[in-house]
């Protein structure tokens, strides 16, 4: 008998002993992954497992994760009330609050489910702006805010049945953008509501309506 035909048969005989090892090898990880999963308890509920959470995702791409914006410019829309928001996104989309960058995003939101949007970003907890407010400006801003608090609270917390938004926490380089755009009548122009705190904003220097954007944002 040749080696070639010794090798032959050694191989011959090896294969089904290798084979029945390969076979008893997958048994055991199968048995092993149904009792690791029979024994697992279900996943914990997260923050996109939420009706709105996955129309909402392409908003976190500027207003960040769950709607905590970390930029200085963007708003934080985590913990808004469901009213001012859904309000906010119908005048985007029509145009009555003019935006290129928000109109088409507003209407995809209404497109897609406003309400269940709105009320996914109401209900993710608020994480206050990482972005810090010069100290001397908020200081200053404090005093110049007195005549805010009609409006929005000794707190700066707004009023939620008045659809008054919440300023606390919010980046200054958003508040103070936004003033700067009720000043100039290029917020929600024509919005009859908006008519007393555009004329009282118009009085204040740019000066101030940086101290104030500070002010509020460090309040929590």
């Amino acid at each position: 008998m040749s080696l070639a035909s010794v090798g032959a048969n050694v191989g011959a005989r090896a294969r089904p002993k290798e084979g029945a090892r390969r076979t008893l090898t997958r048994l055991l990880l199968g048995a092993t992954g149904w009792v690791l999963l029979a024994s697992a308890t279900p996943a914990a509920a997260g923050p996109l497992d939420g009706p709105g959470a996955q129309k909402a995702l392409v908003c976190s791409a500027c207003h960040g994760f769950a709607g905590n914006s970390r930029g200085d410019t963007v708003p934080i829309l985590a913990g808004t009330d469901t009213a001012y928001l859904k309000k906010a996104l119908s005048d985007y989309a029509a145009g009555r609050r003019p935006s290129p960058e928000m109109e088409p995003y507003a209407k995809m939101a209404q497109h897609f489910g406003v309400d269940d949007i709105v009320a996914y970003f109401a209900s993710q907890p608020r994480q206050a702006t990482p972005v810090k407010a010069d100290p001397a400006a908020a200081q200053r801003g404090r005093a110049a805010a007195v005549q805010c608090a009609v409006c929005h609270g000794a707190d700066g917390k707004g009023d939620r049945a008045k659809m008054i938004p919440d300023l606390t926490g919010q980046p200054p380089g958003y508040l103070r953008n936004q003033l700067l755009l009720f000043r100039q009548d290029q917020r929600s122009p024509g919005d009859e509501p908006l008519k007393a705190v555009k004329l009282l904003i118009g009085t204040l220097s740019e000066e101030t309506i940086a101290d104030l954007a500070a002010y509020f944002s460090t309040l929590r």
